[in-house]
Parts: C-alpha cells; structure tokens; sequence
C-alpha cells in the first residue's frame, strides 16, 4: 500500500477523483479558502520554469559537446527528426481528429469566487530568454573548454533535479486536487470526462503507429531486418510502462538491444545510453495531442497551424534536454505551453495530469524507439565504415 500512494500517478489520479468529489460538494466559502492555496502553488511551479530550462538545457549540451563526433552529432539530429516529426504526426491527427471528439468548448460554467489572497511569485525571467540563455551558455562552455563552468552546470542540474524532485513533484497532486475541484465546481470537467477518456486511447495507438514508422524507416535504412530488434523490446517497455523512466529501464534496454543479431555492440553501448535521455518521441507525440484538445476544451478552438508548427519545432529542443524524471518533458516544456500556446493556470494543471496519467506508455514508446534509432545508427556506421569498436577490444 505504502508502495502504491508513492507512486505519482497514483497520487495524481487520487487528486484528480477527490478534486472531482470535493468540486460537486463544496460551497463557495471552501473555495475562497481552496483557491488561494492553489495559485500559491501554480506560482511556484511556474517560478521553477525557468530554472528548469537552464539546469536541464544547458548541462545537456555541454555533455554532448564532450563527446562531439561525426557520430554523436548525427545521433542527435536523429532524435531530434524523430521527436519533431512525431509532433507533426500528432498536429495532423490532432486536426483531423479532436474536432470530432465529444468535447464541449461551449459548455456552460459557473463563476468561481475570486482569489482573495494573491501572491505574485514572478520568474527570474521570461521562458524564452531562459532557453536561449541555456543554449548559449552550453555552447559557449563547451568551445573554450571550461572545465569550471561545465561543472557549474552539471551541479545546478543536480539542484533543480532535487527542487523538481523535492518540491514540484510533492505539490503537483495538491496542485491537481485544488485545480480539479474549482474545474468540477464550474463544472468544466464533469462535462469533458468521455472526451478524457477518448484522447487517452488515441495517444496510445499513436505510440504505436510512430513506433512502427521509426523501424521501418531503420529498416529501409540500415538494409536489415527491424523485426530482429523490436522484438525482444517487450520486457524493456514492460519495465518502462512500471517505471515511467528511460533511466530505469536503461540496463533492461541494453539486456533487449544486446539480444539483436542486426545491432552492431558498439553502437548499441553508444546510442542506447544516449537516446535514453535525448530521444522523447512518445512523450512529445502525447503532450501536442493533448495540448491542442485541451486548448479546445478550456479556450473554444484549437491552436493555429503556425503556433502548432512553432510548439513542435520548439518542443524537440526542449525533449532533447528534459530531466529523467516522471513527467519531464512535459515539465521542461511548461514554458512554451503558457508562452506560445498561451494556456493559464487551469491548463496548465490538465496538461500536468493528463500527461502524467499516460507518463507511462509514452516512456515505453521512447525506449522502445530507441531500438530503431540504434539500428539507424548502425546502417550508419556501416555505411561510412566505421570500424566496429567492440571487436578491437
């Protein structure tokens, strides 16, 4: 028991029944109360934004500059395309599909009581001047070389990873509960759960789709057999789906990859590692499905095809350096949600737990993708003649 109420979708989707239940039953007085508290907590999280843009961002790319090769830098531009084209896919299918979904954009809501405590906790800066800061600061740190300032991110990275880990993370359900229960007062949520329960379902037929594609392009590729990768993936995204984390499953991962007669070793030790952390394609298909739906069900239309285009070029960026932890992605991401999609608080709360519900499946469809993007690594190598580090040793 103790085991399950650790677990954050537990405690999220515990949130979100009770801030449903409590939404139904409470008066206006309660939320005068209720209210407050939660936009305390939203301000704080949004406060961290920017501070996970620059601790996870920044360190990324020092790392990656370490290892700087012809190999690496194609790792990354693979995972990157893999990332934003399974945004694109998802912006189709969000188009084509969500405006038949049973959601009511024009539902009728009740006022909520205004927040009679407000506390203004504002960002040490814009979300976008974070990134760009990140971005400079990693490039910058990893041309001249300097030891002291690379490590000076790494060891950021790891305080904000406790902030998110040891602050962020305990809230969200608190967060959730106060968010879901003014959304069942206004009666915004008990009009939009069928639909809930719809977009879940699709996401995860997508994952499968996008995995299908990525081995088949891998296939084509490399010149072999992708079925000889995937299918000994099963207990790598078993593990994933329990765990919700590609770092956890990583030695799974490696047990599956090394199974393969088609992956060459090297390959497998270099990019499994490494598509573990940068390759996010699953979580990215999720979060944009989910983003346009809510965007129609909180604001009454889906977002413009050229704020779409903008969000998904900038969401790759933002998977390829977003921390191992459950939710990451979409964390990391939080900035451009509010920024260029222009979501509130409420948004922000149903994409934090819409997200985190399915967390698991798009974790399993990252490290399950991983498989593919290794065996394009290798028909890579291959076909530059690339000598097969694992045999000289």
């Amino acid at each position: 028991m103790k085991k399950l109420f650790s677990s954050l979708p537990f405690r999220l989707l515990l949130g979100i029944v009770l801030g449903v239940i409590v939404g139904l039953l409470v008066n206006e007085s309660v939320l005068k109360i209720l209210i407050p508290i939660k936009n305390i907590m939203g301000q704080v999280i949004m406060f961290c934004v920017p501070l996970i843009v620059i601790g996870f961002i920044a360190p990324s790319i020092t790392t990656l500059g370490q290892n700087a090769t012809k190999l690496l830098g194609v790792a990354v531009i693979i995972a990157y395309a893999s990332s934003v084209l399974a945004a694109f896919l998802s912006t189709v299918c969000g188009y084509v599909i969500i405006p038949n979904l049973s959601i009511a954009s024009d539902a009728s809501v009740k006022s909520l009581p205004a927040d009679i405590f407000a506390l203004g906790i504002p960002q040490i800066m814009p979300v976008m001047s974070a990134l760009a800061l990140s971005l400079l600061l990693g490039l910058a740190a990893t041309w001249t070389k300097s030891t002291t300032m690379i490590t000076l991110l790494q060891e950021f990275q790891k305080i904000v990873l406790d902030i998110v880990k040891k602050i962020i993370i305990p809230i969200l359900p608190f967060y959730i509960f106060g968010t879901f229960t003014c959304l069942s007062y206004d009666g915004t949520v008990t009009q939009q759960l069928p639909a809930f329960l719809q977009i879940i379902a699709i996401v995860i037929v997508g994952h499968f789709v996008w995995m299908a594609v990525l081995y088949l392009i891998a296939g084509v590729y490399s010149g072999k057999n992708p079925v000889e990768v995937f299918k000994h993936y099963l207990p790598a995204y078993l593990t994933a789906v329990g765990t919700m984390s590609s770092a956890a499953t990583l030695s799974v991962a490696l047990e599956c990859a090394h199974k393969s007669k088609v992956l060459r070793k090297d390959m497998i030790d270099f990019g499994i590692p490494l598509f573990a952390n940068i390759h996010l394609c699953g979580s990215v298909l999720t979060e944009v499905f989910f983003c346009m739906a809510i965007n129609l069900m909180l604001y009454g239309s889906l977002p413009s095809v050229g704020t779409m285009i903008l969000f998904c070029v900038l969401l790759g960026v933002f998977a390829v350096g977003a921390p191992g932890v459950p939710g990451g992605t979409v964390m990391a991401s939080l900035g451009i949600v509010t920024s260029v999609l222009g979501f509130d608080d409420a948004g922000t709360a149903l994409i934090l737990a819409i997200f985190a519900l399915q967390d698991s499946f798009g974790t399993a469809c990252n490290v399950t993708g991983d498989g593919a993007l290794t065996l394009m690594l290798t028909g890579y190598a291959d076909k530059h003649g690339l000598a097969d580090m694992s045999k000289s040793n």
